[in-house]
């Protein structure tokens, strides 16, 4: 999992596929659905780029992308936003988008 930043947005945004997890550390819900995320990274470690963000350190990517609600995830195919999810979710329903993606 990479910590998203200015510096470092565009090497995620041109992956072939990634997950952008959006969140904060105040969020009980971020906080919920983070040990899914990460576990999906390790799983998909070399196939699937994955970065956090901070929404409240990096203000402006969580402008650039319209965030709203926290946790929400984008799903991102060359840079192309393929599939998005808002809140908690379980493993299996993200690991189908993943899959989906990457087909």
């Amino acid at each position: 999992m990479i910590t998203v930043n200015q510096d470092n947005i565009k090497t995620i945004e041109s992956a072939d596929f990634a997950v952008l997890d959006f969140w904060a550390t105040w969020c009980g819900p971020c906080r919920m659905l983070s040990p899914t995320v990460e576990a999906l990274s390790e799983k998909y470690a070399g196939k699937v780029t994955f970065g956090s963000v901070n929404v409240d350190e990096e203000e402006a990517i969580a402008i650039d992308y319209k965030i709203s609600v926290i946790p929400t995830l984008y799903f991102l195919k060359k840079g192309e936003i393929v599939n998005k999810t808002v809140g908690v979710r379980p493993a299996s329903e993200l690991e189908g988008i993943i899959e989906e993606m990457i087909k």
